[in-house]
This record gives C-alpha cells, sequence and structure tokens, in this order.
C-alpha cells in the first residue's frame, strides 16, 4: 500500500487515485535558458522514480512534464546573447533532453510548451476575471487578486497578512495588493508578444503552469511535483488561479525534492559552487550521479561532494561485481528481498532503505555463487529488476567495471596480454615477474581479481 507524504496535509496518506487504475501525475519541468544544474538533475531522477514505482505498481500513468519556454529569464538571456528566443530555447531543449537520456530517465507521456499552450492560458485569465479573481491594472497588465481566494496559503502554511507585511511593490507595478501578481504583462520593448483582450503581451509564469496542467490532465488531478523552491509562491499561486478559474479542487498530492547543497553550502553562481549536469559527467559517470541522489529521501537535503560520488562509485562497483559473470535466467529465489524493497518503496519512496535491501541481496548473491551458480543467477536477475525500478544496475557488468581507458592509460588488449603474461609467469613459478606484472597493472589503476574461473579485472 504505497503512502505519500502529502505537502498539502503535511502528513503520509495512503494513495488512491480520482480513477481507479489510473494516476496522473504533472511536475514542473525546466525554465529553458542555460544548461540543466545539479538540482534539476535530482528533480528529474526523483519523479523519474515516481513514474517508474507507478508503472510497477499497475497504474496506467499519465506523467507530463513542461517546459518553461517563455519567462524573463529567457528573455533577458536572449537579449544578452543577442540571440532569437526560439533558437536559444530550442538550443538548450535539446540539451535537457541529452542530460536527461544520459542519466536514464524515461520520457514523459506529455511535454507541453508554455508557447503552445497560448490560447489555454488566455482562456484561463478571461475565466479568473468573469469569475472576480482577477482584473486589468491601468498599465495594460493583469493581475490575480489574492485576497478574494479564501484559501491562499493552505499548501505552505503562509499567513497572508504576515505575507502583506513583508511584501514590496515595484514602482512599475499597479496592483491593487501587495501580495497580487501577473497573469499577463504587457508588452515592452525587445520582448516577444501575443494578442490578447487586454492588448499584446505575455504571460506570466505562474499562469503557464496552471493552464498546462489543467489542458492534459484535467481541472483535477492526483499528483503535483516539484522542488522545494516551487512551494511558494510558485504552487501557491497555481492552485489559486486553477481552483478560482475552475471551482474545483486543484491537487490531491504534493510532492516537493529537498534542496541541493555543495559541501553543505546552498548552490549558488555567486558561491562558485554552481554545477551543471555535464560539468559533473565529465569526471562521473551518470549512473554514479543517479545513484548519489538516490541516497538521500526524496524530501530530505542532498548534500553534493566529491566524497559521496565516490561512494557512489564504490557502491556501483559492488553490486555490478555481483552481477558479474552469471547467466541470464528468469528472477528467482528473492521473494523476501523483493518484499522488503517494495516495502520501502511504498514508504514515501524510500530509496536509501531500498538501496539497503540491493546491498543485502548483493551479499546473498556473493555467499550462494560458489555453492549454487543457478541460484545466484536467479537472485542475480532478481537484483537487475529490483535495479530498474530505480533506474540503475542495466548496463553489462563487465562494461561497466572494466570502464573506458584514459587517453593515457592502458587499453583493454593491453591489459588483457598483460595479465596473460602473469598467468604465463605464474604457472612458471616465475613470482618475482608475476608480483611485477600485477604491480605495473595496479599503478595503471586496475584491480585484479583472482578467483577460481581465472582472474578478472576492472578499473578502480
Amino acid at each position: 500500500m504505497l503512502k505519500i507524504h502529502n505537502n498539502l496535509t503535511n502528513r503520509k496518506e495512503k494513495f488512491t487515485p480520482i480513477e481507479p487504475g489510473k494516476a496522473n501525475m504533472y511536475v514542473c519541468g525546466m525554465t529553458v535558458y542555460d544548461f540543466c544544474h545539479l538540482g534539476h538533475a535530482r528533480v528529474l531522477v526523483v519523479f523519474d522514480v515516481v513514474y517508474r514505482y507507478l508503472l510497477k505498481c499497475g497504474y496506467d500513468v499519465t506523467y507530463v512534464r513542461n517546459i518553461t519556454d517563455i519567462d524573463d529569464k529567457i528573455i533577458n538571456r536572449a537579449n544578452e546573447n543577442g540571440e532569437d528566443i526560439y533558437d536559444l530555447t530550442q538550443r538548450f531543449i535539446q540539451a535537457m533532453h541529452e542530460d536527461a537520456e544520459a542519466l536514464n530517465i524515461l520520457p514523459p507521456t506529455l511535454e507541453p510548451r508554455a508557447t503552445g499552450h497560448m490560447q489555454d492560458i488566455l482562456e484561463m485569465i478571461q475565466k479568473l476575471i468573469d469569475r472576480g479573481y482577477a482584473y486589468e491594472a491601468g498599465n495594460g497588465d493583469v493581475y490575480y487578486a489574492v485576497s478574494q481566494f479564501e484559501g491562499y496559503g493552505k499548501l505552505s502554511g503562509k499567513n497572508p497578512d504576515d505575507l502583506r507585511a513583508g511584501a514590496r511593490v515595484e514602482i512599475a507595478e499597479a496592483k491593487r495588493d501587495p501580495l497580487d501578481f501577473a497573469l499577463w504583462k504587457a508588452v515592452k520593448p525587445g520582448e516577444p508578444a501575443w494578442e490578447s483582450p487586454w492588448g499584446d503581451g505575455r504571460p506570466g509564469w505562474h499562469i503557464e503552469c496552471s493552464a498546462m496542467s489543467t489542458c492534459c490532465l484535467g481541472n483535477h488531478f492526483d499528483l503535483h511535483g516539484g522542488g522545494a523552491d516551487l512551494q511558494f509562491p510558485h504552487h501557491e499561486n497555481e492552485i489559486a488561479q486553477s481552483e478560482g478559474a475552475t471551482g474545483e479542487k486543484f491537487v490531491n498530492y504534493w510532492m516537493h525534492n529537498g534542496f541541493v547543497r555543495i559541501n553543505e553550502e546552498k548552490m549558488s553562481k555567486s558561491l562558485g559552487n554552481f554545477f551543471t549536469i555535464r560539468e559533473i559527467l565529465e569526471r562521473y559517470r551518470a549512473e554514479e550521479v543517479r545513484y548519489f541522489i538516490l541516497t538521500s529521501q526524496y524530501r530530505s537535503p542532498l548534500n553534493y561532494d566529491d566524497e559521496h560520488l565516490d561512494n557512489a562509485r564504490a557502491a556501483l562497483t559492488r553490486f555490478y561485481t555481483a552481477l558479474r559473470d552469471l547467466p541470464e535466467v528468469d528472477p528467482a529465489g528473492g521473494e523476501a528481498f523483493r518484499e522488503r524493497f517494495m516495502a520501502a518503496m511504498d514508504d514515501d519512496f524510500n530509496t536509501p532503505e531500498a538501496l539497503a535491501v540491493l546491498f543485502d541481496l548483493a551479499r546473498e548473491i556473493n555467499r550462494t555463487r560458489e555453492q549454487d551458480e543457478a541460484k545466484a543467477a536467479g537472485l542475480a536477475a532478481e537484483l537487475r529488476g529490483l535495479g530498474d525500478l530505480l533506474g540503475i544496475l542495466q548496463a553489462c557488468p563487465e562494461a561497466y567495471l572494466r570502464g573506458e581507458a584514459d587517453a593515457d592509460g592502458l587499453s583493454d588488449e593491453q591489459i588483457n596480454e598483460l595479465i596473460e603474461q602473469r598467468i604465463a609467469a605464474k604457472a612458471g613459478k616465475n613470482w618475482s615477474e608475476a608480483d611485477r606484472i600485477r604491480d605495473q597493472l595496479q599503478e595503471a589503476g586496475i584491480v585484479l581479481e583472482d578467483g577460481a574461473g581465472g582472474t578478472s579485472w576492472r578499473r578502480g
């Protein structure tokens, strides 16, 4: 029985979809003006695991992850570059897809773009005006009237009166209330614009997600996710907009993944500790990055440092070593491990506990393989199957363990030749030569593993 920590109620609740057997999920995706960073990687991995597990539980899942392809940051970056906005966003959408593929992220069911839903946005704004939740300002903007929505603050737990006390209003804004936010922004020089009943302009960021989610999933759907930084004001504003426009409850379950920190400090360009996914993948394999993200429960902070990535590499090496040289068969004998794994995942997607179960299963494979290879192979198939639910352990074990040679390192052929020379030296009882070759390989970062079946190797 799957339970999810619902940030709307701040407690774990049994997941009961609106329509039995079907799960509808919307996750706030990327604003495409730059390369994806480690925080984006966490969002991608966390909700990819949720998607995979809901599918495993037998649900017919519609997973919508949007792309924000028009907003202030995009306009500013395009102007800085002297680049057409469409060219800029297309370039970074392609880069995002490449990063997601590297991290073994399943494609979402739907990937709407804000600019492709302009008519839906306009219709929702008009509904809000008609229902008294929005107003046209004197400067050509349209604002949401927060005071008209009775439940404002129910997701974040913030009190509107307290928010007003600390709110700042820019001189150029024509709000009636400091908490009101823009639904439509009047056109400015150097900005793209669309026609509307209120004059040419472009949508505010918050209304884009309300329009896209309700268009793709209906007025009321099961699950909405995103990073913790979006809980307020973005998701709070989404609720106000969507429920104001439709008169229906917007979302039943709200999930937010925790922040990413770098060496225990907040990730920030100003602090010089800001890493894109691509920069990290220059030093670590994508599966190692994915594994590292899974070592922390999704709601907890995630602290990035080299030690944690090195630990991820060592852990995956242990798993692939357990899988190595076993024939591919159907899963068998791992029922107890599977039950424990599923229980961990049912408990609000507790991936650290699920990984602990996989370690126990790998130990059992290693304990069993010398006495009963067939049983070990069945357990290895179970390990692969459970790993697939987390998006890991699907590579060829030999390929993973051998990795890729550095430009100045030994090739696979050179390593195998040296191993053959060592075997010959040992056969001739030339122990000093055998030790010399072993030391030469060790200095090159090659780990030898002598066993009953011969000598295998991996890059350390």
